[in-house]
């Protein structure tokens, strides 16, 4: 085994790193923590202050406050459907799109990117957006949520990049083949393309779980809300001493209802991460092409 005498600066570097980044852990894991000991601990101990990284008057309380109304699962359901709706057709679009915009040959290309770019700036504004919903009769349904934030242009320019950065080989010796652009698409760039698509798919369900205003602007039935708009009102409920889906006069959940808001949000998320993440940092092209 051999051993690499490293410089003062560089072990005085590593050091600093080592300080700096677990300070970054800390400063992000705490906020977090806390929440969650917030969440299951008794409301005097929280208006006392006494709360920090350990629950305190240990209680799910508050939790079963929540789960006790069938609204939550019927939102919390709805949250699911959308999420998985809207982020599927937000990749099919998405990848259509930057994979069309990558060719440099295409006519009209500086044209098309204008136009995704322009949107990135300037909007029609809320209420022409409502109109418009509105006139199109998708009030009330799914599609409010998912069609007006199915392209992300910022996702549609990481992924025209990434496409960008393939080697052409790849795609020339499959045409040679006599393989179509679908084809070409399908079963040899979006293969290659897993540490970008996993990428887009967890922006795009972040995004889609944690939005409310679409919803709630949209959407006039309970029964329609996704989670977050319940949570919101929840709270909303908790604030101005009144309660959404439960006993009114129950309010002993009302200190940390928003701790436990934020809790199950981000559950979700921090269970579908880990099987996205290792694509992070795969060195998908390494290999393809040789020579």
């Amino acid at each position: 085994m051999v051993t690499v005498d490293r410089t003062r600066g560089q072990r005085v570097f590593r050091a600093v790193n080592a300080v700096i980044l677990t300070g970054v852990v800390v400063v992000t894991l705490y906020p977090f923590i806390n929440i969650v000991a917030r969440s299951l601990s008794d409301e005097f101990a929280i208006r006392a202050g006494k709360v920090n990284l350990v629950p305190v008057g240990f209680t799910f309380r508050t939790y079963e406050f929540v789960a006790s109304d069938p609204t939550f699962w019927i939102n919390y359901r709805n949250t699911v459907v959308y999420t998985v709706v809207a982020t599927a057709i937000a990749m099919v679009m998405t990848t259509c799109y930057a994979y069309v915009l990558s060719k440099k040959h295409l006519k009209g290309r500086t044209f098309l990117i204008g136009i995704a770019v322009f949107t990135m700036f300037f909007s029609g504004g809320l209420v022409p957006n409502y109109i418009l919903i509105s006139s199109l009769g998708l009030k009330d349904s799914i599609w409010a949520i998912v069609l007006p934030n199915a392209v992300s242009v910022f996702n549609l320019l990481v992924m025209k990049a990434f496409f960008e950065g393939m080697p052409a080989e790849l795609e020339e010796a499959a045409a040679i083949d006599g393989m179509s652009t679908y084809g070409i698409l399908l079963r040899i760039v979006l293969p290659l393309s897993k540490a970008v698509l996993a990428t887009m798919v967890l922006f795009y369900a972040v995004s889609f779980w944690n939005s409310w205003f679409a919803a709630f602007l949209y959407m006039s039935q309970n029964d329609l809300f996704p989670v977050t708009v319940y949570l919101r009102n929840l709270i909303a409920g908790a604030t101005t001493g009144t309660s959404v889906g439960a006993d009114a006069t129950d309010m002993t959940v009302a200190t940390n209802i928003k701790s436990v808001t934020m809790v199950l949000t981000v559950i979700p998320i921090l269970v579908v991460y880990p099987f996205l993440q290792r694509y992070f940092v795969k060195g998908v092209m390494l290999g393809a092409v040789k020579g």
